[in-house]
Parts: C-alpha cells; structure tokens; sequence
C-alpha cells in the first residue's frame, strides 16, 4: 500500500469511527419495551474494529514518516516545516491587512493613522514563503504517492 493511500484509509477510518460514535448514542436509550434501531453490541464491535484499524494505520503512517527521505529530510520534517510555513504564511498575511487598511480622516485635526511596515516588501515575502509552500507541498504529496508502507 502506498503511503498516500493509506493516508487516504487513515482519514476515511477516523470519519467512519466519529459516525459510529454518533449512532452509538442515538441507541444508547430507547423507551421501554421498544427496540433500538441499531445493535449497540454491533455498533461497539464495528467500533473496536475499526480503531484496531486505525491504529495500526496510524503506526505505519508514522513509522514511514519518520524513516522516509526525500532529499535531505523525513517526512516528519518536512510536515514540521510546511506547518510552520502556513504559520508564518497566515502571520504575514494578517499583518499585510492589517497595514493596509485605510483610515478617512473628516478634518486635519484629527490623529493621522499610518503604516508601521513596509506592506509591499511584506507582501513580497508572504509571496515567497507561499511558493515555497507550493513546492513543499508538491515534494510532500510525491514522496507520498511512491512510498510503500
């Protein structure tokens, strides 16, 4: 199994498991003398099941992770830095609005709002960082889609 399929299994598992959690307790109580909808003994045992999956799933995907280069560098490092990449992205871009917004003065009495930053050379940077983002991102899902777990 490739890595990214197994990511795949991965996320369909954990949507699998929060509906089974949901069902479990819309037939955790029923009236007296009615029948639940659904077997919660059968919910619990497709639950357990599929958190035995789950974890071993998450095992692999780990293990690989932390043993698979591409380049000079895991996996787990490079998920590390594409996360603080979007950090750094999102602060730059918070920033950028943030300056750029426009304040009307009614008079010329009145407290001159300006720019504590340079918003072009910000914007400029926010812009590198989200290209290198991209490619991250693209050396990211190739090393995935030729791993085998």
């Amino acid at each position: 199994m490739k890595l990214a399929e197994a990511l795949q299994e991965r996320a369909d598992n954990s949507r699998r498991i929060e509906q089974l959690k949901v069902r479990l307790t819309d037939n955790a109580l029923i009236q007296e003398g009615d029948q639940p909808a659904e077997d919660p003994q059968e919910l619990l045992k497709e639950l357990n099941k599929c958190i035995k999956d789950q974890t071993k799933l998450i095992a692999a995907i780990n293990l690989a992770n932390a043993s698979v280069k591409a380049g000079d560098k895991t996996l787990t490092e490079m998920l590390a830095e594409r996360d603080m990449l979007t950090v750094q992205i999102d602060a730059y871009r918070s920033l950028i609005s943030e300056a750029s917004t426009s304040y009307q003065r009614a008079r010329n009495s009145e407290i001159r709002i300006i720019s504590s930053v340079n918003v072009r050379e910000l914007t400029k940077k926010a812009d590198q960082l989200s290209k290198q983002l991209r490619q991250l991102e693209n050396k990211i899902q190739e090393t995935n889609w030729t791993t085998e777990i």
